[in-house]
């Protein structure tokens, strides 16, 4: 069953662009159980990264796992944003920073968003096995913020997205995000991403 989302065409506009990996061909995906796919898009803008939030909840369904990573301030919580409205869950997407993780329910048929900020965990996934994310993670969305190093024994298959901004004193709004889609469930990744844009 797929998640209900809002309409792509109407983030086509804004929506980011998907360009190779440096060193990757635009052609095919890795073969399975070999090369993680990845996939780079320019955003330049929160709108823009709300808007990727959006199309990349097209593609996701109940028991995926996204881990994101990125600086403070970098967009992950805006890209989340952008990943509820694209489920249609209940609820507004903020940080769960002292909340440790936040559940969103789906105000449809789609799964619901288990929304998780693992900066202040640092026991890996014997700190994560509290959350019973294990659990939540075959009928929802699994969103974890900072969670390398610490959620990856969850699924073989995952989408980690990576946010790189500017450093320093600057307001600059440009990122440049990298996806990578680890395990056959992403295999078609950068095709996905053509389709849904």
């Amino acid at each position: 069953m797929e998640a209900p989302h809002n309409s792509l065409a109407a983030d086509a506009a804004n929506a980011p662009v998907a360009h190779p990996a440096p060193g990757e061909s635009q052609a095919g995906a890795a073969p399975v159980g070999e090369t993680p796919v990845t996939a780079r898009l320019d955003v330049t803008s929160p709108e823009q990264m709300q808007a990727l939030g959006r199309r990349i909840a097209g593609l996701l369904r109940p028991g995926d796992l996204v881990m994101l990573s990125g600086e403070l301030g970098a967009g992950k919580t805006t890209l989340t944003r952008g990943l509820g409205e694209g489920l249609g869950v209940r609820g507004a997407v903020t940080s769960p920073t002292f909340v440790i993780a936040r559940v969103h329910p789906s105000l449809g048929t789609g799964p619901a968003l288990v929304h998780v900020d693992a900066y202040r965990l640092g026991g890996g996934l014997d700190e994560m096995e509290d959350l019973d994310l294990d659990v939540s993670l075959p009928e929802s969305v699994v969103v974890v913020e900072w969670g390398d190093g610490k959620v990856e024994e969850l699924s073989d298959d995952r989408l980690h997205v990576v946010i790189h901004r500017a450093v320093g004193d600057t307001d600059d709004e440009r990122r440049s995000v990298t996806l990578v889609g680890i395990g056959a469930r992403w295999s078609g990744l950068r095709a996905a991403l053509k389709a849904a844009h």
